[in-house]
C-alpha cells in the first residue's frame, strides 16, 4: 500500500504545482536576471556619463592638438606660452557656449591639418588608418602565393642535378679510363 501512497502523493505535488516551479526555478532566475541587466542599461542610456567639467573638457580638447612650436607635445602637455594661449582660448570659447568638435575646426582652420594629434580620417591623410591593413594584405597574399608556388614546383632529384646533358661516347670513355686509374692508384 506505499507505493500507492507515494503514488498518489506525486500526483497531487504535480497538480499543486511543486514540482512544475522547480522545473521553472532556473529558467526565472535567467528571466530576473535578464530583466535586471536591461533596466540598468536603460538607467545608464537616459541619464548617460556625467557631464566632464570645463577644466577636464580643456584638457581633453588640448590633448588633441599638437603644440604649434613643439611639435612633439600636445597642447595639453607643452610648456610654450602659446601653448597655454591656447589653453585659455579654448577655455574662453567652451564658456561662450561652442562645441568640442567646432573648437577643433577653429584650429585647424587657423594652423592646417597638422595642429590635430592624429590625422582626420577623410582625404589624403586618411590612408594612415587604411595604408597599414593595405600593406599587412598585399604581404598576406605575396606570401600565399609564394607558398602555393614552392609546393607545386616538383623537387628535383639530387642525383639528376649534378648529371648535367647526357655524355658522348667518347666522354664516356674517358670517365671510364678516368675511374680505372683511379681504382689502381687507389691503396689497398
Amino acid at each position: 500500500m506505499s507505493a500507492a501512497g507515494s503514488l498518489s502523493r506525486a500526483r497531487a505535488r504535480a497538480r499543486s504545482g511543486v514540482r512544475a516551479g522547480r522545473a521553472r526555478g532556473p529558467g526565472l532566475v535567467v528571466l530576473l536576471a535578464l530583466a535586471a541587466a536591461l533596466a540598468t542599461l536603460a538607467v545608464v542610456a537616459v541619464t548617460g556619463t556625467a557631464p566632464a567639467s570645463q577644466a577636464q573638457q580643456v584638457q581633453q580638447i588640448a590633448a588633441g592638438l599638437h603644440c604649434p612650436i613643439c611639435k612633439d607635445l600636445s597642447v595639453a602637455d607643452s610648456p610654450a606660452p602659446l601653448a597655454q594661449e591656447m589653453r585659455q582660448r579654448i577655455a574662453r570659447v567652451l564658456r561662450a557656449g561652442e562645441s568640442p568638435d567646432q573648437i577643433r575646426a577653429g584650429f585647424v582652420a587657423a594652423y592646417g591639418d597638422s595642429v590635430l594629434m592624429s590625422p582626420p580620417r577623410q582625404g589624403l591623410a586618411g590612408t594612415a588608418y587604411f595604408l597599414p591593413a593595405l600593406v599587412l594584405l598585399a604581404g598576406l597574399i605575396a606570401a600565399g602565393a609564394l607558398l602555393r608556388r614552392w609546393l607545386r614546383t616538383p623537387r628535383a632529384d639530387p642525383a639528376a642535378a649534378d648529371s648535367g646533358p647526357p655524355l658522348s661516347a667518347a666522354q664516356r670513355k674517358a670517365v671510364a679510363r678516368a675511374v680505372a686509374r683511379l681504382r689502381e692508384e687507389e691503396p689497398g
